[in-house]
């Protein structure tokens, strides 16, 4: 009994924090009443007489019909008064002479002084039944005047609305453990329904608003209501000094980020003018834009930033600084942050809200962060990612597919790894470089040379050296010794491999170690050298357009098989099942022949022949426009300006054609999609209107894959590159009348593959699910719909009208 007596402490000490003073009221009658049935009862059924307890009743043991009558008639009173309580405690507030009925019923269980065992359990059962009619007579007459008195009936029933079908089970979960996290009651959660729908439909966006809540119904910590926000234009900075007080110190990584941004500073300006002209001084919104760099945070382990000087991996921070630079020049309101603390600030959170997320308008147009900033927001900050998740831009250098990004999917289908599966439209992953175009390009900048040096790089060229890429020892490990034998017989060979006092053992005795390097050190080493030489790792690094610019020629390790996920320990886990084929894909691609050249490096004979090749062929220093501070402008600015995740897209409603064709106002239209001159591809039709999209469809170039083949492969095939933003335009059957599909089945399902279609089954699928439309998919079994565009020369995010 006194353990019993001990919880329900704790209970009332619970009820406390949460509970308004009637609900208090209320469940001290219940908690009362149960106290004085067990200690009362409790005593007898024991055979021993308790203490001097105020609840106890001192007689012998009870026997027979009559009391396990009197009991059952107890049970069922006390049942029927725990559900009448559960009910008065959703109430929030009650009339006087409600809590003046109460105060009576609170009294009666002290009115009565039975003189036997027998008489005073039917008076205590009599009494209960009094309560349980009193109660249920208030909560009648309370209810009746909560409806009268805010004008609503059945106001908080949960909806079941197909828009918001988490929001059953979002209520359910609050019903259970709301208590959870304080943040519930920061925002006003109480334990009602009400309480939880208003949470969840405007704190946060599992169900939809309730008509009821106007602006003049009382809020639940209703954040104030910023006025709309006035549009300012953007005007180009050719002053990084703001930006480089904003980067910080403190840590050798920013100390590498702000040497590379001083050094690129002249060919910023240059560009940004450039640019400028280019776009005729049409309007450019300004952006109110956080960048939060994950990786370099304490929180996330920052191991990047102790190997700066002992050459660690730099392409991220190389991208790092020139997105900082980009958005700077560019004009836009820029808030940096490396700490999860400056990032708490940046969003306004109150010091200890704990996890709660935020609510009201973001105080940001723009995030730029990485995957382990998104953790961060998350963990740290409870941000609403069903409600914020519009404005985030991750910064990913090897993409994520939309395989893995959709949860549900990911997990149901086998594509869930550490990383991924966080729901955002694929195109708000950035990349390094272009090579899965379900994602936007971010990029980065290699140093741009004029005339003059270009010149005089062509005239000092050494026909017979050599750099290695790799800057750790244990990039030199067994398996190399073959092929640097070669390359010896033919040319000096140079690395600029990390050793703090011994010259690494690792490192072949014929080659000349340089150490590790200071870049622009690197840059006089790189202009002098015919060949610069990689060993199959790093991936998709910069250093190779870095060694391109400055007139070398690259020769990389063909991979066969390709790596991926499947075989190779460094891509398993990664959010993507892209198959690599060479060391740097972007310059086999895009760049080739004779800037770059890829063999099978345990082939010797092929090997061989390269190196000769290489020697007897002269090439200009290359950099694609892409890869310059303009061409990065040019590509930023057209994302900021046209990319909008946040207003969501109306579902594209074919016209209804028939084979005859059908009239859209005065004009015959026979399909959405014609052929186009010298093409296997179909075009949007020029006499339909367009509806508004970005990039526009003018650029739209409708193919069909091979069965086993992506649209990434299909497109760039034909000369193409795929755009998802295109594919709610295809997805339907006027796209497969168009390509003269034969369907006697067209069905909407979920499956990243769709939409497709099998030839021998004569089966059509249309996609149900947005979030999956996928470049990237592709199945042995069927030929898929592809929307293709075309692209700027040297510029491949952008299509030729997208500026």
């Amino acid at each position: 009994m006194i353990t019993g007596c001990t919880d329900g402490k704790i209970m009332v000490r619970r009820c406390l924090v949460t509970f308004k003073p009637f609900r208090i009221f209320v469940v001290g009658i219940g908690f009362f009443s149960l106290c004085f049935l067990m200690t009362s009862l409790g005593g007898q059924f024991s055979m021993k007489r308790i203490g001097d307890s105020p609840f106890t009743i001192r007689t012998e043991v009870l026997g027979g019909m009559e009391s396990r009558g009197v009991l059952r008639k107890i049970s069922d009173m006390l049942e029927v008064i725990l559900k009448r309580m559960d009910s008065l405690s959703k109430l929030d507030n009650t009339s006087t002479t409600d809590a003046r009925r109460l105060d009576e019923l609170s009294s009666a269980i002290n009115r009565f002084q039975p003189a036997g065992l027998v008489e005073k359990i039917q008076a205590i059962a009599q009494n209960l039944s009094n309560m349980a009619i009193r109660m249920e007579q208030i909560l009648q007459n309370s209810m009746v005047q909560g409806r009268v008195r805010d004008g609503t009936s059945s106001q908080c029933e949960v909806p079941r609305d197909p828009r918001f079908s988490e929001c059953p089970g979002k209520v359910d979960w609050m019903r259970a453990r709301w208590t959870s996290d304080p943040c519930y009651a920061y925002y006003g959660v109480d334990g009602s329904d009400c309480s939880f729908l208003i949470y969840l439909s405007e704190v946060e966006w599992f169900c939809p608003p309730l008509a009821w809540r106007n602006q003049s119904s009382p809020p639940t910590q209703r954040p104030q209501q910023l006025p709309k926000p006035i549009k300012r234009q953007a005007a180009f900075r050719t002053n990084l000094s703001v930006l480089l007080d904003q980067v910080g110190t403190g840590k050798e990584s920013l100390s590498f980020m702000k040497r590379r941004i001083r050094r690129l500073a002249q060919q910023w300006t240059t560009a940004a003018n450039r640019l400028d002209v280019k776009l005729e001084q049409q309007w450019r919104d300004q952006k109110k834009i956080l960048v939060h760099v994950g990786f370099l945070t304490e929180e996330s382990g920052d191991v990047f930033s102790p190997k700066v000087l002992k050459g660690g991996p730099l392409g991220e921070m190389v991208q790092w600084a020139d997105i900082l630079t980009a958005l700077h020049v560019l004009g836009h309101n820029l808030k940096i942050s490396m700490s999860v603390k400056e990032l708490q600030g940046f969003l306004g959170v109150p010091p200890g809200r704990g996890s709660c997320p935020l609510t009201g308008p973001l105080p940001f147009d723009l995030i730029y962060t990485d995957y382990h900033g998104l953790q961060q927001m998350k963990q740290h900050m409870g941000l609403s990612l069903k409600k914020h998740k519009c404005h985030i831009r991750v910064i990913d250098t090897f993409g994520t597919e939309p395989a893995y990004n959709h949860e549900e999917y990911a997990t149901l289908h086998g594509y869930r790894t550490n990383w991924g599966y966080w729901n955002l439209n694929a195109r708000q992953y950035m990349t390094m470089f272009p090579h899965t175009p379900d994602n936007s390009f971010m990029g980065f900048v290699s140093e741009e040379l004029n005339e003059t040096e270009k010149r005089s790089i062509q005239q000092n060229k050494v026909s017979n050296m050599a750099v290695v890429y790799g800057k750790e020892p244990s990039m030199w490990k067994l398996g190399k010794e073959g092929f640097l034998e070669i390359l010896h017989r033919y040319m000096e060979v140079h690395g600029t491999v990390y050793y703090e006092t011994q010259r690494p053992p690792e490192v072949p005795a014929f080659v000349k170690n340089h150490g590790l390097l200071p870049q622009h050190e690197l840059q006089q080493l790189l202009r002098k050298a015919k060949l610069f030489i990689g060993f199959g790792f790093p991936y998709e690094g910069p250093a190779p357009l870095e060694a391109i610019a400055n007139g070398c020629i690259f020769l990389q390790p063909k991979f066969n098989p390709p790596h991926s996920s499947l075989n190779h320990e460094f891509f398993r886990g990664k959010p993507t099942s892209r198959e690599v084929f060479s060391q740097h894909p972007y310059a086999e691609q895009y760049i080739g022949r004779p800037h770059v050249m890829t063999v099978d490096f345990n082939n010797s004979l092929e090997f061989d022949s390269a190196i000769k090749e290489i020697m007897r062929t002269k090439v200009e220093p290359y950099l694609p426009y892409e890869y310059t501070c303009e061409g990065m402008l040019e590509r930023v600015h057209a994302y900021i300006q046209h990319q909008d995740f946040c207003t969501p897209e109306p579902p594209f409603m074919a016209p209804n054609l028939t084979r005859e064709g059908s009239t859209i106002g005065s004009r015959m239209i026979a399909s959405l999609f014609v052929a186009l001159p010298n093409s296997t591809a179909l075009g949007w039709a020029s006499n339909v209107s367009p509806p508004a999209a970005w990039p526009p469809l003018s650029s739209l170039r409708l193919l069909v894959s091979q069965e086993g083949q992506s649209c990434v492969e299909a497109c760039q095939s034909a000369g193409f590159i795929c755009e998802p933003a295109h594919f709610r335009f295809i997805n339907n059957k006027e796209a497969l009348r168009g390509l003269e599909v034969q369907c006697e089945v067209v069905d909407s399902e979920i499956n990243h593959i769709l939409p497709a279609f099998s030839v021998m089954r004569r089966e059509c699928g249309l996609q149900r699910e947005p979030l999956l439309f996928s470049c990237a998919g592709h199945s042995p079994k069927y030929r898929r719909l592809c929307p293709c565009r075309d692209f700027r020369h040297e510029q491949v995010a952008l299509c030729r009208d997208c500026l």
